[in-house]
């Protein structure tokens, strides 16, 4: 049975973006692909009708909230309508915190997090009205798992998993399913998008993206799946559902300590 429903995919021109369009596109739904940049959302837009979906694009920066309206005004010109967000555009940071900019604070935060709010607000009205839809804000396991010199990536990853289950209970009552997804390290190009005043680390997020476990397509078929149920925090890595096990049972200081050692040791 193919799934009709109309998404909006932010990111879509890459990455993860691209591999959720597709995957829904297998599907038979219809795709709205937003990017900044014009010619990758006109890519995979394309490559969405390929796939078995119908779809078309707009260029869309997350931080504009008159992009976010232009969005809103083509989807319901296109549909009259649409069932499904996914929050996905981001991008990374990495250093230590006394090497962390204000700039680089303010950067992140107005795409990781606020890029998430605007996106919320600008659809849930329309959700409402139709009395039903669902909204997949992309965080990590950042934003659970807080390792060391990733400050302002893991802080917008965590208030992104705290504004989420925030919605998901505000929203409860009007029929719109809220959910957030935290992977870990998956084989993407995040690691382009990075700013740093500290170049190794560049270098050493590179690596950890170079030897993931898990392709971005693996990553959105696990989203997808999660989709079609009512789960909230979705952990499409193995690691990352031991590692939120673990936070959650372990006492707090034992744990803080098994991290203190973790840590340790790959810096050594």
């Amino acid at each position: 049975m193919q799934d009709k429903k109309r998404l909006v995919i932010t990111g879509g021109g890459s990455g993860l973006g691209r591999a959720l369009a597709l995957r829904w596109a297998q599907q038979g739904a219809a795709i709205c692909v937003t990017d900044k940049d014009a010619e990758s959302a006109a890519r995979v837009a394309e490559e969405v009708v390929q796939a078995g979906g119908e779809s078309f694009c707009v260029q869309a920066d997350v931080t504009s909230e008159a992009d976010w309206l232009t969005v809103l005004e083509q989807v319901q010109q296109h549909w009259d309508g649409a069932d499904l967000l996914i929050n996905n555009a981001g991008v990374a940071t990495a250093g230590d915190f006394e090497t962390e900019t204000m700039e680089q604070w303010q950067w992140i935060l107005n795409i990781n997090l606020l890029g998430v709010v605007r996106g919320c607000q600008t659809f849930a009205p329309l959700f409402k009205k139709q009395g039903q839809g669902q909204i997949i804000n992309i965080s990590s396991q950042a934003g659970i798992t807080h390792l060391p010199s990733m400050g302002s990536y893991n802080a917008v990853k965590a208030a992104v998993i705290a504004f989420s289950e925030t919605l998901r209970m505000e929203l409860a009552a009007d029929n719109i399913q809220v959910s957030v997804v935290c992977p870990s390290f998956f084989r993407t190009n995040l690691d382009q998008s990075m700013r740093t005043a500290q170049p190794h680390f560049k270098v050493k997020v590179g690596r950890y993206f170079d030897r993931a476990t898990l392709s971005a397509e693996q990553v959105a078929d696990y989203v997808y799946k999660s989709a079609q149920t009512d789960a909230f925090i979705v952990l499409p890595h193995k690691e990352g559902r031991k590692a939120w096990y673990m936070k959650r049972f372990l006492p707090n200081l034992r744990y803080i300590n098994m991290m203190l050692k973790m840590t340790r040791r790959k810096k050594r």
